[in-house]
Parts: C-alpha cells; structure tokens; sequence
C-alpha cells in the first residue's frame, strides 16, 4: 500500500477509484456531429491508461435543442449518443479507470443563430456579456421541458455505462437561477434562495426517479460568485448545504468566480503568471463546513500542489485538468518514481482558447493530445540507428532533437547562441510568462537522459554540417523579426523583439505597429507602458491581438489599461519620416479614404518574422531530397520518402519558423510528425 497520498484509493459511495487524481469535465471539441467518436475516445483512453482515477467527458454536453453549443460539444439530447458513449466508456473501463460526463443547459451563455436556431432562455432577459445573445425569460412549459431533457440525458448516460455525472451549476442555466443577478423571475422559481434552488432540486429529483440511487451524481458549482449583484460565499455555502441535506448528490465539485466575461473566466480558470491553485483553500473550507465528498481542480498543474490538496485535507479527489493535456501519464510516472520526468504545464491556455475561438483543444508543447489516433506520446526505438544533425535549438530544434533521441539516433544539436530557446527564451523574459522557459527545460532534460549532444556558440555552416556525415539534418534555425513593411522609413523602426530583450530601450511617447497580432506586440507595449511612456498600440485589423485571444488577453488588459495604453484599431503604418529628433508616423486605412500622422517618439513594428533560412538553401543541393517534404507522407505519418538526388547522402528538412512564422504549438507538432518516423 503506497504511502503517498495521491495514489491512495477513495471509496465515492459504491465506486472505488484509485488514487486521487481526476481529470475534470471539460470539452476539448473533438465530437463528429456531437458523437464522441474514434478521437474523442482515444483522448481519453490515454489518460487511463495513464493511471488517472477517473476522467470526466464533455465541458458541458447539451441536454435540450435551446442549449446549441457555441463549440464542438457533445448533443445527449440524441439517442444515438448512447452506443458511442457506451463504447467509449467501456475502453475507459478496460484502462481501470473511472468515467463520468458533466451535463449542462447553458441558458443564456450560448447564442441563438446556431444549432437549430431556437431562442435562448434564462430566468431574465438579461445577455451575458461573452456571448452578447439576448435571451427570453424562461416560462413554466420551458422548466417542464428543461427537466425532462435533464432526465432523458441521465437516462442515456446510464444506459451508456457512464459510472455517473456531474451537472454544471456555474455560468449556466442551473446557476442562472441561483443568481440574484440573472433572476428576475418571481415565485416559485425566483425571489427567496429556496426558490432560486427549486429547479435544480425538480432537475436532481427527475434523474434521480429515472437513474435510481446506485447511480452517481455530483454537481459542479460556484460557491461565491464574486460579483456584484450575485450571491457571496454564506449563499453558497447555505447551497452546498441543501444539496448536501437532499439525499439527492453524491459529490460536489466546488468552483470559485463567475464565468460571464473573459475576465471572470480567466480568475476561475487561471492562467500562466496567475497564482497556483488560487481556490484551493477556498475549496477546503466549503469541504470542512459541509462534511461531503469535495472535488476541485483550477490550475493545480504541479504534483508537490496535488499531494498537499490531498495530505492537508482540502479536497477528496483533486484536478489535474490541463496537466493531463500537456502529460496524459502523470500517475504512472508517480508511481514509477519519474515525476521529474513528467511534461509540466506551462499555463499558456492554448487549449482552452482555441476552443473558444471555434477550434479543436491543443497543448502548446505537447502535439499528441488530440491526435492520439496518429501521434504517439511514447515515441518507440528506431529500428536502424542514424546520425541526425539539428541546426537550432528553439522549440522546434528541441523537439526535433528530443524526439530523435527518443528513437535512439545519434543526434547532435548546433546552436548559435549561448543558451537553448530560441523565441520561448525571449518570451519568458516576461515576468508573467515565465513558465513557458518549462518548454525548454524539460525538453533539455530528455535531450540529456538520451544522450543527445549540443554545441552552443556554434554558428553553422554547411561544411561544419557535412563534416558530421549526417544520414539526416534539420534546420530549425528559426526567424528574425520582419520590420521591412514600409514604403519608406523602415530603418527608423524597431521591433518588438528589440524592446523585450532589453537591446533597445523604450521611447517616451511610442507608436506600437503589431498587425502580427501575436504576444510579442502586446508584451513590448507592456514593458513600454511600465516606464511611464504613452503608448498606443494600433493595428489594421478590426481587433487587437487575435493570435493572443481571449483568456489570454485578459492579463494584458489588466495591465496596459492601468498604465493608460491606447488601443487603435483599423489603421495602419505606411511609411515613417524623421523630424527633428522625432518622428512623423504617416497612417493610413485599409478601407480607404484617410490619412493620418503621428508624431512620437518611437516606433516598434511587430509583423512576425522572416525565415533565417541561408543555411537550409546552401544543403539543398547536396541533399537526397532537395528539401523536398512530402505532405502526403507526412499527414500519413509514414517516413519521408522523396528522392530528387540519388547522389545525395543525407536528407534535409527544414521545420518550425525557418519555414513562415507560426507559432510554438506549430513549430514541436512539425517536429514531432516529422522526426517520428525517421
């Protein structure tokens, strides 16, 4: 029996789990027409097998017709969910863990010109400010439908083999009625607390007369809104009490904040250069004064913050959500004793705000989440050992070289600077997004367990490349900073890049061209700001930072409205003219019809960056490829094939920003599909 309080089991009524780690309801928009098919299954299978206790499907899945998903999320108002579930469930079962879904009407945090097409309902015609939908008041017919959509979707999941659910009672319709900011009903459903609470009771007491008591089901709620005009923690715990007191729950899973605006979304669920584990206590005291089995999970990315979770009694079972993105096999090397081998979150929330910009849910630095069907988290020994050069050492090159590694070639890295990193180096400068330096460190880490050798300071040409006799080489040499966009003036700008590394240092009044909408625009706006300088920072699309997007964005927010930054959108920099010492920045608009100046005294330019390919260019035609990457190979996941140069003695790829700027996730994802088949 171990004694680490993570691994030990816990007996939730009839079911055992087997050790305290869960991974939480979310939705990481991998159903086909709603259905959790191939991939959707695969996603989770890994994380048992893995070793977590249980995992929980769907972040929320839609229980009526008027709940339309504003993402890719599971329908179980559709019969033909239950053979799908029940396949998923049983691979679950069969990888020993456990597996529930969370249900959920999202009443007004949806829109109505989606799905069918339905008006939206909430206790009030209040909108929701992230969804900006104007819902109907909800009628008595609605209630009596809501319900009964509740409690067919139970009946499904119990039919699927799900070990129970969890219904979502924050942000969505349930909680809508526990608000007093969101009801404005009166009784029987509105007014007193009693009141607000009957329709979750009449949603409870319906799944419990069609699932009957051996069936588990939790609930997932706010226990202080921390809003103006909702209700605080006495509320929220006199809820969990009544819950408690039922008879009708088994567990709570117990969240902190509102979710109706990307700023109370992002304290909920923090993000990096947020603090750790910020409603743990939180969670603890609700656990403490309630006496019931408690779950929780918000940015607990780190094993030491799990096992105090556990060992201190804050929680039962505790929720390494993003964690198991980022490293599927989080318990299995608990158990194993190789924690310092596990794959760290980094909190950069690329996940999450992919999926509220309509995409799929990725891991910044680990592409195999969600690709479970063709990209493996264990990358297995190559059969015939090669001699694999890597030129760079930013994410890309890192991965490359990891990867390599891993597949047990004889693999060298050169490396121009002092240090490895390349852009996630610079970034990190950043106090806030410090934690993206893990991205490098850890694959430093397996790079130096697989014996894969770096030469630093070391700028390569192709005779010191040649020199190695590769069998295979891989530039990664990534990108510099792209400022000649101008029709004139380009030597007077700076980039963004010359800002966060300290070699230029801000003007005094600054004029931020970013129409690369990436962090790098926002972040050298941030350190300008921090000096006391005016800026603006102006783009020519309709928004700023879309690249950032939404959780994201709302630190920077913070930030650069408190130190009076200007936004300026839907105009750009066209040319830049000294005079005196200053400078003139003549704008115009893609819509036509206007120009304007600005007289500043600086100018930092952010539009991506531009290959650093001479090195690639100078292989090329000693290669057997000739560069040449076959996509179909590649998207096959098959070893590259081309053959343009029989002479040729080695074969040459280029990968990452040495191929167009993209971004982190894009350039470890071009690495790892890349290498894994060499």
């Amino acid at each position: 029996m171990s004694t680490d309080a993570l691994l030990t089991p816990y007996q939730l009524k009839h079911l055992t789990l087997r050790n305290r780690i869960i991974v939480t309801a979310h939705e990481p928009a991998y159903p086909e027409d709603g259905m959790p098919k191939a991939r959707y299954r695969a996603y989770h299978v890994e994380r048992a097998r893995g070793g977590v206790a249980m995992t929980m499907t769907a972040g929320s899945a839609a229980v009526s017709k008027d709940s339309p998903p504003v993402f890719n999320n599971l329908l179980v108002y559709k019969d033909e969910i239950v053979p799908w579930m029940k396949d998923l469930t049983d691979a679950v079962h069969e990888a020993g863990a456990a597996v529930m879904i969370q249900l959920t009407h999202l009443g007004r945090r949806t829109r109505w010109d989606t799905g069918d097409w339905l008006p939206i309902v909430s206790p009030s015609h209040r909108r929701e400010a992230a969804h900006r939908a104007f819902p109907k008041k909800i009628e008595d017919w609605d209630i009596e439908r809501i319900v009964g959509d509740y409690a067919d979707a139970a009946e499904r999941m119990k039919a699927g083999g799900m070990d129970g659910i969890e219904l979502e009672a924050y942000g969505h319709l349930m909680d809508q009625f526990w608000s007093p900011a969101t009801n404005d009903l009166d009784g029987p459903y509105g007014g007193t607390l009693d009141n607000r609470l009957r329709f979750a009771f009449d949603v409870l007491r319906a799944i419990r007369e069609r699932v009957g008591p051996d069936f588990l089901v939790g609930v997932r709620h706010s226990c202080d809104e921390t809003m103006e005009g909702g209700f605080g923690m006495a509320d929220g715990l006199a809820i969990s009490k009544k819950l408690t007191e039922s008879g009708l729950v088994d567990f709570f899973n117990v969240v902190r904040g509102h979710i109706d605006t990307d700023a109370g979304l992002t304290d909920v669920i923090p993000i990096q250069g947020m603090r750790n584990a910020p409603h743990l206590d939180f969670a603890g005291e609700i656990r403490e004064a309630t006496n019931f089995p408690t779950f929780h999970a918000a940015k607990i990315s780190d094993v030491a913050t799990a096992r105090h979770a556990i060992a201190a009694g804050k929680v039962d079972m505790v929720g390494m959500t993003r964690a198991h993105m980022a490293d599927p096999h989080i318990v299995r090397k608990i158990i194993e004793g190789r924690e310092d081998e596990i794959r760290p979150c980094v909190g950069a929330n690329y996940c999450l705000d992919r999926i509220y910009q309509g995409g799929a849910a990725y891991c910044i630095h680990n592409p195999s989440t969600g690709r479970e069907t063709s990209m493996p988290h264990v990358i297995p020994k190559a059969e015939t050992r090669k001699k694999v050069v890597v030129v760079g050492s930013g994410p890309a090159g890192l991965e490359a070289a990891r990867v390599a590694g891993e597949r047990g070639h004889d693999t060298l890295v050169f490396e121009a600077a002092a240090d490895p990193g390349g852009q996630i180096r610079l970034t990190a400068r950043s106090e806030r997004r410090r934690e993206m330096i893990a991205i490098v460190d850890w694959r430093m880490a397996r790079c130096e367990r697989l014996g894969v050798k770096f030469r630093f300071n070391a700028w390569a040409e192709a005779d010191d490349v040649l020199a190695e006799s590769p069998d295979v080489v891989i530039v990664a040499t990534g990108g510099m900073p792209h400022t000649e966009i101008l029709s004139e003036g380009n030597e007077l700008v700076v980039s963004a890049w010359d800002i966060i590394s300290g070699d230029v240092k801000p003007g005094r009044e600054v004029l931020v061209f970013d129409d690369a909408g990436d962090h790098a625009g926002l972040q050298a706006s941030e350190i300008i700001a921090a000096t006391g300088a005016k800026v603006e920072i102006m783009t020519p699309d309709r928004s700023f930072a879309p690249e950032v997007m939404a959780m994201n964005l709302v630190p920077y927010m913070r930030s650069l409205q408190e130190l009076d930054a200007t936004f300026t959108v839907t105009w750009r920099l066209e040319a830049v003219a000294r005079h005196g010492n200053r400078l003139v920045a003549h704008v115009g608009s893609d819509y036509g019809g206007v120009r304007r100046e600005r007289e500043v005294d600086q100018v930092v330019v952010n539009h991506g960056t531009i290959p650093l390919d001479d090195l690639y260019f100078d292989l090329k035609p000693a290669s057997r490829n000739h560069g040449e990457m076959s996509h179909d190979d590649l998207i096959a996941g098959r070893p590259q094939s081309a053959v343009r140069n029989p002479g040729g003695t080695f074969q040459l790829f280029r990968i990452g920003d040495a191929v167009a700027a993209r971004n982190t996730h894009a350039a470890i994802y071009d690495a790892l599909r890349l290498l894994k088949g060499i």
